[in-house]
């Protein structure tokens, strides 16, 4: 009888509990909102107030901020509708109070659609991608997956947003290793987020060491800088026997199979992608939808050992809103996707399982 274990990884997109404008995607936009945030936070330090300014700033963050009013009142409001319409304080030293960041807001449902994708593949170690903390991981497992995930681990990265990578294992979780002091060319921290190493023990005192990436995206001309990316940690794996050793790179690397800037990674030595080994098609293999494009950019690399011991893979796209459209027909979405706030993410989860007994 077989020992299996299964390993899954997953760009989840919407495990936050983070302030709304951390949360903007298009980043001239954020970068224009907090220009805007900290050009209000420079004018409620003065002594004496530009009013129209700043209304005209903070009618720009309202969306994403309040102002409390801890003594004396900065804002004139409507009396009827409370609606703020001008700026009542003359300087900082006749009011008082700071910014609050409004939350920003996910649905029951989109969490829902999460832990189902999370549900039906069951890994016994999952990575996961776009998670803003471990305590968010921590209580999205309790509440969302009945506690199947005794461990979990994540480490605040470089992400300015906030946004990181993570795992949860049911299995206890061993040495860690953060790679966000890794410098770039430039003498910069290499990872946005983290590649974060972490030995898992499985039963029989073997270990296992995943490392959880999400390289840069395909925004703003990045490719150099994701290409530097995924050179490390390719350096990275090389360190161990991948020959002997159980080793998994995983995540969102964003970018396709055939791409120069996963060149290095992708070919190195005794480290295989378990989609390429499962479906000789690559047209099966595609992990994201952009438009109608749809490409594999989620992946499980892994050493030679676990590449013997491989008995299935797949790729879990239920998640994805409209996918029947995206398929021609041939694959439908979880019933519970109804519209594209709903969905779990617009990338699919990728999980191989193994062999325990042959590794």
């Amino acid at each position: 009888m077989s020992n299996p274990l299964r390993i899954a990884t997953f760009n989840a997109q919407n495990l936050f509990d983070r302030a709304a404008i951390f949360d903007i995607r298009d980043g001239v936009e954020n970068q224009k909102l907090l220009n805007d945030l900290a050009e209000l936070q420079s004018q409620l330090e003065q002594e004496v107030y530009n009013k129209q300014k700043i209304l005209s700033l903070f009618k720009s963050l309202e969306e994403y901020i309040e102002i409390a009013e801890d003594k004396g009142t900065l804002f004139e409001r409507d009396r009827n509708s409370g609606e703020i319409v001008g700026v009542r304080a003359k300087g900082a030293s006749s009011w008082d109070g700071r910014i609050v960041f409004k939350r920003a807001k996910f649905s029951e449902e989109t969490r829902s659609n999460t832990a189902k994708v999370i549900n039906e593949i069951a890994a016994d170690v999952q990575c996961l991608v776009e998670i803003e903390n471990r305590l968010i991981l921590k209580e999205f497992s309790e509440q969302f997956l009945a506690s199947r995930f005794e461990y979990s681990m994540a480490i605040d990265g470089n992400d300015k947003r906030g946004i990181d990578v993570g795992l949860l294992s049911r299995f206890p979780i061993g040495n860690i290793r953060t790679h966000i002091f890794d410098k770039d060319s430039r003498g910069e921290p290499l990872f946005d987020r983290d590649c974060l190493e972490v030995e898992v023990l499985l039963p029989g005192d073997r270990k296992l060491t995943i490392l959880c990436n999400h390289l840069k995206s395909k925004r703003n001309d990045s490719a150099p800088r994701r290409q530097e990316q995924a050179n490390r940690v390719s350096e990275i794996v090389s360190n161990f026997d991948l020959s002997q050793d159980l080793v998994v790179v995983a995540g969102d690397l964003n970018d396709t199979p055939t791409s120069s800037t996963l060149a290095k990674l992708l070919n190195t030595e005794n480290l295989y992608d378990v989609l390429e080994i499962w479906f000789p098609d690559t047209a099966d293999r595609w992990t994201h939808a952009f438009g109608n494009q749809l490409d594999q950019i989620d992946y499980l690399l892994v050493s030679q050992p676990l590449r013997e011991a491989l008995t299935k893979a797949s790729v879990e796209r239920r998640g994805i809103f409209n996918l029947s459209r995206l398929t021609n027909g041939r694959e439908q979405s979880f019933p519970t996707v109804t519209n594209p706030s709903t969905a779990a993410s617009d990338h699919a989860a990728v999980w191989a399982e193994f062999d325990l007994d042959m590794v």
